[in-house]
């Protein structure tokens, strides 16, 4: 019963479920979706606002002197991740569609998620502090590198364009930026305000969902999507996930990384942010099927919560033993 419970849906992912059926059933379309498409721009930007107003900058400046791990945790999320993506998308270039491809390589481009990374490496006993620098980072990055690494990953489907680029800086690092400017006069608000910044978190993410799959579905995504084009998707991301825990495990510990440390590496190392892949998503490929590219994101996203659940109870069951 507690695996079982174990890997139950997040309440977080149940509520995309009901997001999507929600758009499947009442998409918004015309002057509301327009309407509705702005009030979901403010909702991101209000997001990256608040994720700076809380980030400490000391916590980042203390993290940042372990560069041995961020390295090494950055080399998976934007290396090993997208040459990976890539392969799997060559070998199995006549079963994988291109729109399949083409979210199979948004998703492996992606920056590495903050909260389940911290919180896993936490229940796992892992170095914390580490972790946070290194997740921190990586969302930081991946604003510049991912429209980057898909622009180059997916030159042959047309890439992204420059305004893509310029948008997602406007969009979401020009609000970070602004937060960590006011933090002196915000931060401590939105410490302790994390319900609140939780439901700006969420709440940012359904709206991107639901416009998203309401254009998807008047476009006829349930048509497209067959129940071979879903068992794909979900093999995919599974056999990703498989390997790259077992190549941040393997490599952790050929290149001696103590105990906590390879716990870092293998939480950080083997996300994908569904926080920050919508938002992306939704700049990236404004005027394409936007659901499509996303859906693999959010099917990652449990898998990774599932497997890591039991990764991290696993690790802390075992910290007896090693320490002896």
């Amino acid at each position: 019963m507690s695996l079982l419970n174990r890997l139950r849906p997040d309440n977080f992912t149940l509520t995309l479920v009901g997001t999507m059926l929600f758009a499947t059933f009442l998409p918004c379309s015309g002057t509301f979706a327009r309407t509705f498409d702005v009030a979901t721009q403010f909702a991101i930007g209000l997001l990256f606002f608040l994720q700076g107003a809380r980030l400490s900058r000391q916590a980042v400046f203390a993290g940042m002197a372990h560069w041995r791990l961020h390295l090494t945790i950055s080399s998976f999320t934007y290396a090993l991740f997208p040459l990976t993506g890539l392969l799997i998308t060559m070998l199995f270039a006549g079963i994988i569609t291109p729109e399949l491809a083409a979210s199979i390589l948004f998703l492996c481009c992606l920056p590495s998620t903050m909260q389940s990374s911290v919180a896993f490496t936490s229940i796992a006993g892992g170095n914390v502090p580490a972790a946070l620098c290194s997740a921190s980072a990586s969302s930081l990055i991946g604003v510049f590198l991912t429209p980057l690494l898909v622009g180059l990953l997916m030159r042959t489907q047309g890439g992204v364009s420059l305004d893509s680029i310029k948008s997602i800086v406007l969009q979401l690092l020009a609000p970070f930026v602004a937060g960590q400017m006011l933090r002196p006069l915000i931060g401590a608000w939105a410490v302790r305000h994390k319900t609140i910044v939780g439901l700006v978190d969420r709440g940012s993410i359904l709206m991107v969902v639901y416009s998203a799959f309401s254009d998807a579905v008047i476009n006829g995504i349930w048509r497209q999507l067959t129940p071979l084009t879903t068992g794909i998707m979900v093999a995919v991301n599974v056999v990703l996930l498989a390997f790259v825990l077992t190549m941040t495990t393997w490599l952790s510990r050929r290149l001696h990384f103590n105990r906590q440390d390879e716990i870092a590496i293998v939480f950080c190392g083997s996300k994908k942010s569904l926080g920050a892949g919508v938002p992306m998503a939704n700049i990236l490929f404004a005027g394409h099927a936007v659901g499509m590219i996303v859906l693999p994101v959010m099917l990652f996203h449990q898998i990774q919560l599932m497997a890591c659940s039991v990764l991290a109870r696993r690790y802390a069951d075992r910290a007896p033993a090693d320490v002896a």
